[in-house]
């Protein structure tokens, strides 16, 4: 069961100092040089996912492609949801208009889908249980954390209106790099905004495609599949939510590598 936050629009943004090319800052900065860490540890900062990972919004994107193709004479085949989960938008829908042939471009439709689904979360985000328990933490103990999204630039600063950006240091979104997930690029411009190397990072992500992009940067992973199962593999930890995840299990993560 998923608690729920306001409205976007609710919770005013909060604005750092102005960000570097690729990605934007929220909140407050960390400060210069590498990223703070409490002593004992060698956790320097902590990467999230965005959809299905912080919040309930995997499903919400699928019934948006499926109303969007109905309306243009097509219906979705249910075995393509694992396909375009977690990916980007222009490999996603690109996939879906070969799929079904569909009579309409890639920059149209990815007007119609994101329009579709900031019309979700305008009437309700569902945070993924155990969200906002570890967001508040890791705020607690000034943990640099960033968020890392294959979503665009417009999506995200709706989503983080609601979620606090207070609670982080930056954002990085799939529009603003020129690869992202599962390419390792996003994940590598986050751990250089806070400061961190990539090996000291942690990072949480509910997809397959999130997971490479994280593992392709060289991160320790904890895996909280949200649609499709994920295996547990070197440097890789699959949890069944975040309800078990916390700054202490991050920590022993990073604990363990040495």
């Amino acid at each position: 069961m998923t608690s729920t936050v306001p409205a976007p629009g609710t919770v005013s943004r909060a604005l750092g100092s102005s960000p570097a090319p690729g990605f934007a800052r929220v909140g407050t900065p960390p400060r210069a040089g590498k990223a703070p860490a409490a002593e004992g540890t060698a956790l320097q900062a902590v990467l999230l996912d965005m959809d299905g990972t912080l919040v309930d919004t995997e499903g919400f994107w699928w019934d948006v492609e499926v109303e969007v193709f109905a309306s243009l004479g097509h219906t979705l085949d249910e075995s393509w949801r694992h396909v375009v989960v977690g990916g980007p938008m222009t490999r996603s829908a690109g996939f879906l208009i070969e799929a079904t042939g569909a009579d309409i471009d890639l920059a149209e439709l990815t007007v119609l889908l994101n329009d579709g689904f900031e019309d979700r979360i305008d009437r309700a985000l569902p945070l993924m249980p155990g969200a906002a328990r570890l967001l508040a933490e890791l705020s607690e103990h000034e943990i640099p954390t960033a968020l890392v999204s294959a979503s665009h630039r417009r999506i995200i600063d709706r989503v983080l209106a609601s979620l606090g950006p207070h609670h982080f240091a930056l954002s990085i979104a799939g529009d603003e790099v020129p690869r992202t997930k599962p390419h390792p690029d996003p994940y590598l411009a986050a751990a250089a905004g806070l400061g961190a190397d990539p090996l000291r990072c942690a990072v949480i992500e509910d997809t397959a495609t999130g997971v490479a992009a994280a593992e392709a940067a060289g991160c320790q992973v904890v895996a909280v599949p949200s649609v499709a199962p994920i295996a547990p593999a070197v440097r890789r930890t699959v949890v069944p939510s975040l309800e078990v995840v916390d700054l202490t299990f991050l920590r022993g993560l990073m604990t363990e590598m040495l």
